[in-house]
């Protein structure tokens, strides 16, 4: 079956997890000759990022894939890694692009041979992993963030995952005393079981003294993991970190492109847990790439999906097809990438998260959606 036809849509919304900001993805659709259709996205975030991955795409990787036998998946994955030798094979732009592309392949191949996700990719490990709410809490004091997030737990959320350096009111991850305080009230608000993740986030910029200082008070309070309190470069300082609080796991690797990224990552022993996004790690073909480079080490990971529910989809089948996974993170507010853009969002049953079915991704894409939050530049 060939591909007949590629169509780019550069998007814009307002995230109501992160205060209302403006966010940006990246949309491809995909289709056959006999008219089936997939779906796949990136996660762009910036306007300008969006712009010249939509024009990527229509002005170069798209030409790779159009006219071409649609279940050849890896030969195209190489062609456009080949494509973008001299702008991106070590990352970037380019990589958001094909991870674009090759997200709506995989959607497009399994929506033909009437298959999902898991099932191509040699079948669910698991079927269900639970449920995280990823928030940025947007209450100004500490008492007011604890019980916004123990509402998350309340809900059936069985872990929550707090965005430090983020906009609103919060103000985390500026002064290390508010911050362990945070911690402890959370803690306390949530009750021993549930887990609990702190996500520094690059605007904290956290030297090594401030992160150690941190991570050892903040152990006392039993966290899940401590994700990215260091810039993705700086693999020394989390080697530091890691001989000095050696009790605290370690999350890492968001930022990160391709398998070869994830490869020193894992040769440098420097994270418990890594997150990996197939929005902008070079799509499902990469995603999956490094989810089995993890498994030989030992190594979990997390999906990073914080885009869309056809990102949200396509990472939810990826983690339950891994080796050593961890738990599956999701927005728990209404938002528009999930309650607008498909038939059929992603949600959590009784604090577990499970693949949707249907075949390919498994959502159900709304084309009028698509075409009401598409954007021209």
């Amino acid at each position: 079956m060939l591909i007949k036809k590629l169509d780019v849509f550069p998007i814009e919304f307002k995230e109501a997890v992160d205060n209302f900001s403006t966010r940006y993805i990246v949309i491809v659709r995909v289709e056959a000759q006999d008219g089936t259709v997939g779906w796949g996205e990136c996660f762009s975030l910036f306007r300008e990022a969006t712009a010249a991955i939509s024009a990527l795409i229509e002005n170069g990787l798209g030409e790779i894939v159009v006219g071409k036998d649609a279940y050849d998946i890896e030969t195209h994955w190489e062609a456009m890694r080949e494509k973008v030798w001299w702008y991106g094979d070590v990352g970037g732009i380019a990589a958001f692009a094909i991870s674009a592309i090759d997200m709506a392949l995989w959607d497009l191949k399994g929506k033909l041979l009437k298959l999902n996700l898991s099932q191509m990719l040699g079948g669910a490990k698991t079927d269900r992993l639970p449920a995280c709410a990823s928030s940025h809490p947007k209450a100004g004091t500490i008492d007011g963030m604890a019980e916004e997030l123990a509402g998350h737990i309340k809900a059936g959320y069985q872990v929550i995952k707090v965005g430090f350096g983020k906009k609103g009111e919060s103000n985390l991850g500026v002064d290390p005393e508010r911050d362990i305080q945070f911690v402890k009230a959370v803690r306390g608000a949530i009750g021993e079981k549930a887990g609990f993740v702190v996500d520094v986030g690059a605007k904290c910029r956290w030297d090594i003294p401030r992160a150690v200082y941190t991570a050892q008070k903040m152990s006392e309070y039993n966290l899940t993991w401590m994700e990215d309190p260091f810039h993705p470069d700086n693999f020394n300082a989390y080697h530091h970190l890691r001989a000095a609080v050696p009790q605290m796991r370690i999350g890492f690797g968001e930022r990160f492109y391709n398998r070869y990224d994830y490869q020193r990552l894992l040769d440098s022993d420097v994270a418990d847990v890594i997150l990996v996004d197939a929005g902008r790690a070079e799509g499902v073909t990469g995603m999956h790439k490094v989810i089995q480079m993890a498994a030989h080490r030992n190594i979990a990971i997390d999906a990073h999906s914080f885009s869309s529910a056809i990102n949200t989809a396509a990472s939810i089948h990826l983690s339950l097809c891994a080796t050593h996974r961890t738990m599956f993170e999701l927005k728990p507010v209404v938002n528009a990438m999930h309650h607008e853009l498909v038939r059929n969002p992603v949600a959590h049953v009784d604090g577990w998260v499970y693949a949707p079915e249907g075949y390919g991704l498994g959502v159900d894409v709304m084309e009028d959606a698509v075409h009401k939050f598409t954007i021209r530049f």
